[in-house]
C-alpha cells in the first residue's frame, strides 16, 4: 500500500546541519559514503549509520533515500524520534509515519501485519535516547515480515542480530602539503565555503586564504555542524583572525587525529565558544528556547521565555541574533505562522546551561502556556474554527509532550498533565492517536488516584477511547460515575451518565444505553454545554441508526441545527454523517448520498483518516442501489485502503457491517468476479486524493 502522507517530516535532527540553508545548493561530499550504505543496503536489512552528534549521520540518511525510492515499491519513510522521549510512543511513531492512524493496543502487531509484503525502507532517525526500544521493534518488525529494510541513525548501534554498522566519519580535512586547488576541494573546505558565502557573499578559497582555511578544517575536526557555527564567524571577523580565536579557544590539539574522544571534545568546545560570543540576552534565550522540543513560533516564545532579567519586547531582536548565529533555525513557513527549531545537539547544550534557578519558573510558565493551549485548542467544541485548531496543535505536540513529561515528573502538577490529556481526547480520536492519547491517560490515573475532577475526566476520556479501540468501557463509566456522585460535580455528574451510555449500548443494550445519554444531553443542556450537548447528540444518533433509525435522524437532525446555528463546519459534518446513516437505514439512499459527498469534502478537508473510509463506504453502498457496480466497487477498494491505514474495517462497525457486505456481493455478481477484482484493485490504487476526488465526481 502507498499512503499519500509526505515522505519526511520537518526537519529536526541533530545531525541535519545543512536544513536551516535551503536556499544553498545543498548536500556536499559525501559520494563515499553514500556508494557505501548503497552497497550494505543491498546486503542486509538493517544497516545502522553512527557517530558523534553533529557528524552528520541524518543528512547522510536523507541524502541516500532521495536517491533510492525507486528501489522500493512503497517507498521510503522516515521517522523523527529526536523529539520523542517516551519508548512507549516509539510504536504509534512509526505507526503514523506509515500513515497508520492506530485503534488497536496491540500495534506492534498491526505494524508487522501492514508491512508483511512491502517493499519498503523504514529510516528511524534519532535512535540513542530509545536504543533498547528501537532494538527491539526493529527484531520483531525484522522478523514478522519479509521485505522490509530499515536505515538507522544512532550514535551507538542497536545490537539487533543481522545488523550492519557504517561509522560515519568527519568530513575529509586538508592535508599538510596541499595546493590550494586540493585545499579547496577537500569536503569540509567545502562545506565552510558554501556556508560562509552565505555569510559574506562571494566568499572562496584563494591563494590568500587557503592555509587558514585549511587550518581551521583541521582544527574543526571535519565536524559539520561545529563548521557551521565557526562560519558563522565570517560575518564580522577575517578567516585569519577566525582561526586565530579557534587556536585559543579549543583545548583539542589541532594535531589529534580524529577519535570520538576529540570530536566530542571539539564539537563541545565550538558550541561553548559560540555561547560565549552571544550577548547575555542571546544566552539566556538560548537556554529557554531549548525547552521547545518541536520548534517555537515568536508569540509563543514571548509567552513563555520573558521574566528573570528578559523583556517580552526584546524576545524577537534576540531570537534574530540566535538566528544569524544559526543556534536557531531560520522560520518554517506553517500555516499562517512560522516556527524556528534547534538542531537537538545545540537544544541539549542549551538545556545544560540552564541555570537552576531559572529552570523552576521557566518550567511553571511552559506548563501553564501549554494547559491554556489545549484549552484553547479542543475540537470537541461546536464552534467555527475547529479544523484551525487541529492544524495549530499539530506543530506543538512535541511540545506538548515535554509539557505532560513535566507534570507527570512530579506528583503535585500530575493532576495538571492528566487534565491536559483528557482535554485532547478529540484531537487524539480524530488524527488516529488513540494509542498515544490513552498511553497519557494511563499514566496520569496511576499518578493520581483518589477522589477528583481530574481523576473522573480521565476516566471519562480513557473510556471513550477505550470504546473506539474495541475495549469495553464499563469498569471507567463505573468509576468515574462514583466519583462523580462522591464529588458532588454535576458537570463531572453529566459526563460521566455520558459515558455510562457509551458503556450501555457497546454491552448491546439500545434501550437502557439511549436513555443514558438523553439524560446526559438533559443535564449538559441544565449548564449550559453546548459542546458536551454536541457530542451527546452525535453519540445518540450514530449509535442509534441501525437500532432505532427514526430517533436516530432526530438526535442528528438536532445536532445539524446546533451546528448551522454556531457555524461548526467539522461538527456539521459528522452530524450529516450520522444523518445519513439513519437516511439509509430508511431506505432513502439518494439523501444518504447528498450528505455523504457534503460530508467527504469537509473531512477531506480537514484530513479526517478515521471519518473518510465511513463515508466512502456509504458512497460505494448508493452507487450500488444506482446500478453503478463498477464504481461501487471501486469505491469499496478505495475505502479499503483508508481502512488498512485505520486498522479497522466495517465489519468491526456494527453501522456498517451488513450493508458492507450487502454491497460488496450484489456488485461481485452483477460485474463477474473478475471485473469486481479488477475495478476494486483500481481504487485501491487511488490513494487518498483521487479517491476522494473519485467519490465528489457526479455519479
Amino acid at each position: 500500500m502507498h499512503v499519500e502522507d509526505p515522505i519526511w517530516n520537518a526537519p529536526g535532527a541533530e545531525e541535519a546541519a545543512d536544513w536551516r540553508h535551503t536556499d544553498t545548493p545543498g548536500f556536499v561530499g559525501r559520494r563515499h559514503e553514500i556508494a557505501q550504505v548503497r552497497r550494505l543496503l543491498a546486503k542486509t536489512r538493517l544497516l545502522t549509520l553512527t557517530g558523534v552528534g553533529g557528524v552528520g549521520k541524518t543528512r547522510l540518511a536523507r541524502r541516500v533515500s532521495e536517491i533510492l525510492p525507486q528501489r522500493y515499491r512503497e517507498g521510503v519513510r522516515l521517522v523523527e524520534l529526536a523529539t520523542i522521549d517516551d519508548e512507549d510512543l516509539l510504536a504509534p511513531a512509526v505507526a503514523a509515519a506509515l500513515g497508520i492512524h492506530d485503534r488497536t493496543p496491540d500495534l506492534v502487531a498491526l505494524l508487522i501485519e501492514h508491512l508483511a509484503d512491502k517493499q519498503l525502507l523504514l529510516v528511524l532517525d534519532n535512535c540513542e535516547h530509545l536504543l533498547g526500544a528501537c532494538a527491539r521493534l526493529v527484531e520483531q518488525l525484522l522478523r514478522g515480515t519479509s521485505r522490509l529494510q530499515i536505515l538507522a541513525t544512532s550514535r551507538q548501534s542497536l545490537g539487533v542480530y543481522g545488523e550492519r554498522v557504517l561509522p560515519v566519519p568527519s568530513l575529509p580535512i586538508p592535508r599538510p602539503g596541499d595546493r590550494t586547488r586540493d585545499i579547496a576541494r577537500r569536503e569540509a573546505v567545502r562545506l565552510f565555503t558554501e556556508r560562509a558565502a552565505t555569510f559574506r557573499p562571494g566568499f572562496r578559497v584563494d591563494a590568500a586564504n587557503a592555509r587558514a582555511v585549511a587550518r581551521l578544517a583541521r582544527r574543526l575536526d571535519g565536524i559539520p555542524l561545529a563548521i557551521e557555527l565557526a562560519a558563522v564567524r565570517l560575518r564580522t571577523t577575517s578567516v585569519e583572525d577566525l582561526v586565530n580565536e579557534l587556536d585559543q579557544r579549543l583545548e583539542v590539539p589541532a594535531e589529534v587525529g580524529p577519535g570520538t574522544l576529540a570530536r566530542h571534545q571539539t564539537l563541545r568546545a565550538t558550541m561553548e565558544w559560540s555561547f560565549e560570543l552571544c550577548s547575555p540576552g542571546e544566552r539566556r534565550l538560548w537556554e529557554r528556547l531549548s525547552m521547545f522540543a518541536g520548534g517555537v513560533d515568536v508569540e509563543t516564545a514571548e509567552a513563555v521565555c520573558p521574566g528573570q532579567g528578559l523583556d517580552c519586547e526584546d524576545v524577537l531582536d534576540l531570537m534574530m541574533g540566535l538566528v544569524d548565529k544559526s543556534i536557531l533555525g531560520v522560520a518554517e513557513p506553517h500555516g499562517a505562522g512560522a516556527r524556528h527549531r534547534m538542531l537537538e545537539t545545540i537544544r541539549a547544550y542549551g538545556r545544560e546551561q540552564l541555570p537552576a534557578a531559572e529552570a523552576e519558573a521557566l518550567r511553571e510558565r511552559y506548563i501553564g502556556h501549554y494547559r491554556r493551549l489545549t484549552e484553547r485548542v479542543r475540537v470537541d467544541r461546536v464552534e467555527p474554527d475547529q479544523i484551525d485548531r487541529m492544524r495549530l496543535l499539530k506543530p506543538e505536540l512535541p511540545n506538548v509532550r515535554v509539557a505532560l513529561d513535566l507534570c507527570f515528573a512530579r506528583p503535585g502538577d500530575a493532576p495538571t498533565g492528566l487534565m491536559i490529556a483528557s482535554e485532547l481526547w478529540a484531537n487524539w480520536l480524530v488524527t488516529g492517536a488513540l494509542s498515544e492519547g490513552r498511553h497519557w491517560l494511563k499514566r496520569g490515573l496511576a499518578l493520581v488516584p483518589g477522589s477528583s475532577v481530574a481523576r473522573a475526566m480521565g476516566l471519562w476520556a480513557d473510556g471513550l477511547l477505550a470504546h473506539y479501540q474495541g475495549d469495553a468501557a464499563a469498569a471507567d463509566a463505573r468509576e468515574c460515575l462514583a466519583l462523580a456522585r462522591q464529588l458532588g460535580d454535576e458537570a463531572v455528574l453529566a459526563f460521566a451518565v455520558q459515558l455510562s451510555g457509551v458503556a450501555a449500548l457497546s454491552e448491546g443494550d439500545a434501550e437502557g444505553g439511549l436513555a443514558l445519554l438523553e439524560e446526559a444531553r438533559t443535564r449538559h443542556w441544565a449548564r449550559g454545554d453546548v459542546h458536551a450537548v454536541g457530542v451527546t447528540l452525535y453519540l445518540a444518533a450514530l449509535f442509534a441508526a441501525t437500532m432505532r433509525p427514526d430517533r436516530a435522524a432526530e438526535y442528528g437532525e438536532e445536532l445539524v441545527a446546533l451546528c448551522e446555528k454556531r457555524n461548526a463546519t467539522l461538527f456539521r459534518a459528522y452530524a450529516l454523517y450520522a444523518v445519513g446513516m439513519a437516511l439509509w437505514e430508511q431506505g432513502d439512499w439518494q439523501q444518504t448520498e447528498a450528505r455523504m459527498r457534503e460530508v467527504a469534502a469537509c473531512w477531506s478537508a480537514a484530513d479526517d483518516r478515521w471519518g473518510l473510509p465511513q463515508c466512502l463506504e456509504v458512497l460505494a453502498w448508493t452507487a450500488g442501489t444506482r446500478g453503478r457496480y463498477e464504481r461501487a466497487a471501486r469505491l469499496l477498494g478505495a475505502a479499503h485502503l483508508l481502512w488498512e491505514a485505520v486498522a479497522s474495517s466495517p465489519a468491526r462497525l456494527p453501522y456498517q457491517a451488513g450493508s458492507h457486505q450487502e454491497c460488496a456481493e450484489r456488485a461481485r455478481r452483477a460485474l463477474g468476479a473478475q471485473a469486481f477484482t479488477a475495478a476494486f484493485r483500481d481504487g485501491t490504487r487511488l490513494g487518498l486524493s483521487r479517491a476522494v476526488t473519485y467519490a465528489l465526481e457526479e455519479p
